[in-house]
């Protein structure tokens, strides 16, 4: 294999783990907190988790170790979206494996949930391990969307777990990832099965985390490198002082990717979902906020500035949201296939326009036609609109070209706007992890090993502190249970996690509204410059500027 000299370094970098998982599992006992309740919907989330509902917190501390003595057989998985970090995860269980003993094996089962309902899994070794140390991506076995929900998935689990004599499962994902942890939990506990399941938080997302989980794994590594880019754009922009840029970033539920990349980069724009939504904003309003923007940059001599738009931006705006739901109803069923069979787009179009409501067709048709196209393309599963497909950036920066135009005829606007635009997804999701997703990484799955050790079940395993120090890091357990609520989803009223969303009265949102209308005018831009994994702490080893300002630090 040919390995760049990063690679090789990183393979040799030592993760550092909390204080109290430092001195070898031989000296780690537990002390366990109070009860716990669910988030919400309590009654009914107790009803159906009846032998994993309100146990206690847990947290590690120094101590002789009194779990039980058993050989341990762990499988292990990784689900949904990549995230960097997750190859530290699986290292740290399998470090603690086998620093419990050399007997205990380590079990990843490929292709995320599908590996554990076919039975398909490797068995790890050191040589195999050392190769994916400190190293970026899911490629280690391979990730997958399957949802763990029936009763036929989880006896099939159950099976073929008995078949390979486990005695506990990781399942390493985001909010419904962990939400089918406590389901298959719940699950192998009222079947007497012994098989113990635990989930570790993960998605670059944000969205999974509360007053316990301080931040999913992977949104450090992800942000930085998104700040980065977007940072070297602010650049070229602040260079050629000719272009203005629509930066999208991932985000679908949640906007805190989109606030991270502009508390690191003070854009001239960021939208937030969340806002948006709790101010009912409509598309015509946020197209005005950013044409304000622009005007007023070019009335200093800037035709140029960068804009942050959230991936699920539209899904926030009531009146998008509205429109969506009639096009659902529209073209549902059979009259998919009547729509599909017009001949032109004009046929289309006053289909569609027989089909709407008068509010809802006035939102379309304030649409570039190439983004009405984008809310026809294909279905999801369920016939709905793929919101994800509708290219946001684009459709504001049409939006704000049109408004500007009537600005220009006005006499108000004398600029000149011309656009480029980008998405960063996919280039963050691999990235070699910061120091900071490496250590945090490799201490969940630890940390993970710890709860298996002591017999916990239906549990997530717990980093926290983690603005600190890794040294003063604090590693436990919490009941998956507690952050679950019921949701409705696909017709039926279903146990969820609750996702985080950017809270508006929270000290990260507040940072930024208290700057936003200076940024908006002024070239205020900052360059975080690429990830550095080698060097002084406080510039290899800095937490997100989210963290550091909901930590006061």
């Amino acid at each position: 294999m040919n390995l760049s000299p990063l690679q090789k370094a990183r393979y040799e970098y030592s993760p550092k783990l909390p204080g109290m998982l430092r001195n070898g599992v031989a000296e780690i006992c537990v002390q366990e907190g109070a009860d716990t309740q669910s988030v919400a919907d309590q009654d009914k989330i107790k009803a159906l988790f009846p032998n994993t509902y309100g146990k206690k917190e847990i947290t590690f501390v120094k101590g002789a170790n009194t779990a039980p003595q058993k050989k341990q057989v762990v499988g292990v998985i990784l689900s949904g979206g990549q995230a960097p970090g997750g190859h530290n995860v699986i290292t740290g269980l399998y470090d603690a494996l086998k620093a419990a003993s050399k007997d205990n094996e380590l079990l990843g089962f490929k292709g995320g949930p599908d590996g554990l309902l076919k039975n398909d899994y490797v068995t790890f070794d050191d040589a195999f391990i050392d190769a994916f140390r400190n190293t970026g991506g899911f490629d280690i076995i391979g990730s997958g969307r399957t949802k763990l929900e029936t009763k036929e998935q989880f006896a099939t689990v159950a099976e073929n777990a008995k078949v390979n004599g486990l005695t506990a499962i990781v399942i390493i994902g985001g909010d419904d990832s962990n939400t089918n942890a406590a389901t298959l939990a719940e699950y192998m506990a009222a079947n007497n099965t012994g098989i113990q399941v635990i989930g570790c938080p993960k998605t670059i997302d944000g969205d999974l985390k509360n007053e316990d989980i301080e931040a999913s794994f992977g949104f450090d590594t992800a942000t930085k490198t998104y700040s980065e880019v977007i940072g070297n754009i602010e650049r070229d922009a602040n260079s050629a002082k000719k272009y203005w840029h629509f930066v999208k970033v991932m985000g679908r539920s949640a906007s805190h990717v989109a606030l991270e990349c502009a508390l690191e980069t003070q854009p001239n724009i960021c939208l937030i979902g969340e806002e948006v939504k709790e101010k009912k904003m409509t598309l015509s309003q946020i197209t005005s906020y950013i044409a304000d923007s622009v005007e007023k940059r070019a009335a200093n001599g800037d035709n140029f500035g960068v804009a942050i738009i959230p991936e699920g931006i539209v899904e926030f705006v009531p009146e998008f949201s509205v429109l969506i739901a009639e096009i659902n109803e529209l073209l549902a069923g059979e009259k998919t296939d009547a729509f599909n069979a017009l001949p032109s787009w004009n046929d289309k179009y006053e289909f569609i326009k027989k089909g709407l409501t008068a509010e809802s067709f006035a939102v379309f048709d304030l649409l570039p036609q190439g983004i009405q196209q984008q809310l026809f393309l294909e279905r999801d599963p369920h016939g709905n609109v793929q919101v994800s497909l509708i290219e946001s950036e684009k459709l504001f920066s049409e939006l704000v070209k049109g408004e500007l135009a009537k600005r220009k005829a006005a006499g108000t606007y004398k600029g000149k706007f011309s656009a480029l635009h980008h998405f960063f997804g996919y280039e963050g999701r691999c990235a070699f992890p910061s120091n900071f997703d490496a250590d945090y990484c490799y201490s969940l799955g630890y940390n993970a090993f710890m709860l298996i050790s002591y017999g916990y079940t239906g549990y997530l395993s717990k980093v926290s502190n983690i603005s600190k120090p890794a040294e003063e890091w604090v590693a436990g357990g919490m009941p998956i249970t507690k952050m679950m609520n019921m949701e409705r989803r696909n017709g039926e009223d279903k146990p969820v996690i609750r996702k985080a969303l950017v809270e508006l009265d929270g000290a990260p949102f507040k940072f930024f509204a208290a700057n936003r209308e200076k940024w908006a005018v002024e070239t205020a831009y900052t360059y975080p410059g690429a990830i550095q994994y080698y060097g002084p702490s406080e510039v290899c080893d800095i937490t997100t500027r989210t963290l550091a300002l909901e930590k006061g630090c």
